[in-house]
């Protein structure tokens, strides 16, 4: 007989009547996922490094970084380019903004100097060129004061060096040319002076100056010792006519004038000291936009060079007249810029200066 008791089916052997069951709370086994804890259904469990589907990656907007690169390049494509970048950024909540704003910044400050720099370019460009009329000729200036001539300025504006820098009498007096009988043309330069010498004769060379121009100081300075060279040998004529076209670039003073007159007034009352003033006011030239040198310091240059006390001269304007029909009577014969270079006749335009007075040389042989 069995002492052994029977337990009921479903109970657990190892479990007597005094072992407590499983108690319902204890955790399930290994692996096993608690009811209520799974995740969403569709949804897969998330590892490290993942992102949870539907969530945004931030990204940065293209066209800022592009309205940036080409702000440094090409102006306007950087403004255009960041003012769109701007309005995606808004409307998509991208990243860039910064850039975008620096592509507008960086163009449009480098747009503005464009313009700026462009307009001073015209500016300067046209205040460097006298405009001329293709019909009606401009009318000469009325004369200033009565200052008595010497017969060393020539009625054009002009004074002439021969050999050893010695000044060669004017072949005609201002007081001696009615300006209102002249054509105007330029195809007729010898109507004021511009004309192959006679055979036999030095070669005339004709040089149109502003003593404001940067241009006819670098011209002094490159062709200023070969010409004085042939015309200490006799085989040119060095004629210089100053004009007063940049007077616009000295800040209302006339400094293109004024230092004309100047020269003016030292080649009337001492012509051997002209060339030493002419230098010396290129080694001196103010800059252009500035007031230039005033007459004081004008006075006082003149002195240096030689030729006495030209004060009263310069302070009565004695050849303001002068130097004005010079001016208006060069832009009417075709002198738009300065320096404006003739030999024989023949006005020079490109290539070394040397090769062209060569040419004309040559012929006289």
């Amino acid at each position: 007989m069995f002492h052994e008791e029977m337990h009921a089916v479903g109970e657990n052997p190892v479990q007597g009547p005094d072992s407590p069951r499983n108690d319902p709370t204890d955790q399930p086994p290994y692996g096993q996922q608690p009811y209520g804890q799974q995740p969403p259904y569709g949804q897969p469990p998330l590892y490290p490094g993942m992102m949870p589907l539907g969530s945004k990656v931030e990204t940065t907007n293209v066209l800022a970084v592009v309205s940036l690169v080409s702000a440094f390049v090409v102006n306007v494509v950087g403004v255009i380019t960041g003012h769109i970048a701007l309005a995606q950024i808004k409307r998509t909540g991208e990243k860039g903004r910064g850039l975008a704003i620096g592509g507008l910044v960086v163009g449009y400050v480098s747009l503005a100097s464009t313009i700026i720099l462009g307009t001073l370019l015209i500016i300067g460009i046209l205040a460097s060129t006298p405009s001329t009329s293709s019909h009606e000729p401009l009318a000469p200036q009325p004369s200033y004061g009565a200052q008595e001539m010497s017969g060393t300025l020539n009625a054009f504006g002009g004074i002439t060096f021969g050999p050893g820098g010695g000044v060669l009498p004017a072949a005609e007096l201002p007081g001696e040319v009615d300006l209102s009988q002249l054509s105007m043309d330029p195809a007729a330069l010898d109507e004021i002076g511009i004309a192959p010498s006679a055979s036999g004769e030095a070669v005339q060379v004709v040089v149109y100056l502003d003593f404001l121009c940067p241009f006819c100081a670098e011209f002094e300075t490159t062709n200023g010792p070969a010409l004085k060279t042939l015309r200490d040998q006799g085989k040119i004529t060095l004629e210089y006519r100053p004009l007063g076209f940049l007077d616009q670039l000295s800040n209302g003073t006339k400094y293109s004038t004024r230092s004309a007159e100047a020269a003016a007034c030292v080649a009337n009352n001492a012509p051997t000291s002209y060339e030493r003033f002419f230098d010396s006011l290129f080694k001196n030239q103010p800059a252009e936009m500035s007031a230039g040198l005033d007459n004081a310091v004008l006075v006082g240059l003149a002195q240096e060079a030689g030729a006495g006390d030209i004060s009263s001269c310069l302070a009565n304007r004695d050849f303001a007249g002068f130097v004005g029909d010079s001016s208006i009577l060069a832009q009417n014969y075709g002198v738009s810029g300065t320096p404006t270079v003739f030999v024989e006749g023949q006005q020079w335009s490109q290539g070394p200066l040397s090769d062209f007075t060569a040419k004309a040389l040559a012929v006289k042989k």
